[in-house]
């Protein structure tokens, strides 16, 4: 059931569990997101980044939605990381329910303008908007062309300042996450305490970006302090990708998909279920009034 990214994370927020937030690159990841969801009853939301519509085409949408509408697990559907008002205008006219406008390495000015064009546009169709502020970290196997090498953390005064000027919906915070794996990069630590502050000083739901490769015991104490949306990837990408080399390797001579693609699909869905018991999003479809 498609909702509204407002009303989907409004209840995470108050009763202290995160929705976790996939990235889909192909159709194999939509299933394995979707099954997740119904055998862990947990709601779920599925993300595009732009580099990944490039992929698939805007037809891909539809799919994606007629996906979610045939469940009963609440869902959002949302634009990753759109850097552009074109790229958050695309999702509204495409459907989506919510979509994220990513100004932050602009300045401060530039940023809030922006977001509030987004605000602005998408309010008046009904969807949501989450922005960011501070800068997510990255490393040089990430292709979406997000984050940056030194993590800028959010302030929790510029946080208030900006929730007040913009009127967005959702905050993506940076308290230490990155993108991708961290293997080539040192592995920072969750600020806990920033979180906390940034938490007392906004009263909308938080959102972390880069939620692979952190450690459980961090990711468990974020929903407790705010944070209600949980973006994930890398973990999902890596494993369905790990199992799709190993079934070619197997199989040098396979040739149809269901001889590669369903064992990749269940491992990707392996991930998703896993998270969905670490971000305590387990059970809580049930929360939601359907």
């Amino acid at each position: 059931m498609l909702y509204n990214m407002v009303d989907l994370l409004d209840v995470a927020y108050k009763n202290q569990f995160a929705v976790g937030s996939y990235n889909v690159a192909n159709s194999e990841f939509v299933p394995a997101i979707i099954g997740a969801a119904e055998k862990k009853n947990a709601p779920a939301i599925i993300q595009i980044h732009p580099n990944e519509i490039g992929l698939v085409g805007e037809d891909f949408i539809a799919y994606v939605r007629q996906a979610i509408d045939r469940t009963k697990i609440p869902m959002a559907l949302h634009v990753d990381h759109g850097a552009m008002l074109h790229d958050c205008m695309v999702g509204i006219h495409n459907g989506y329910t919510s979509v994220m406008i990513d100004a932050s390495m602009k300045p401060w000015e530039e940023n809030i303008a922006l977001t509030k064009k987004v605000v602005e546009a998408a309010h008046a169709a009904g969807v949501s908007v989450e922005a960011e502020l501070g800068t997510i970290g990255s490393n040089e196997l990430s292709t979406e062309g997000t984050g940056v090498n030194k993590i800028l953390y959010t302030k929790p005064e510029d946080a208030k300042k900006f929730v007040e000027a913009t009127g967005v919906d959702t905050l993506a915070v940076a308290i230490g996450t990155r993108h991708g794996h961290y293997s080539h990069v040192e592995k920072p630590e969750l600020k806990i305490d920033l979180l906390e502050q940034i938490h007392q000083a906004v009263d909308i739901p938080l959102v972390l970006h880069g939620g692979s490769d952190n450690k459980d015991e961090e990711i468990r104490k974020t929903y407790k302090h705010g944070v209600a949306k949980i973006n994930l990837s890398t973990d999902m990408k890596t494993a369905f990708f790990k199992q799709l080399r190993k079934n070619l390797d197997d199989n040098p001579d396979a040739y149809e998909p269901d001889q590669v693609m369903p064992s990749a699909r269940k491992a990707a869905q392996d991930v998703v279920e896993y998270k969905m018991d670490l971000f305590n999003s387990t059970g809580k479809a049930s929360l939601y009034k359907i």
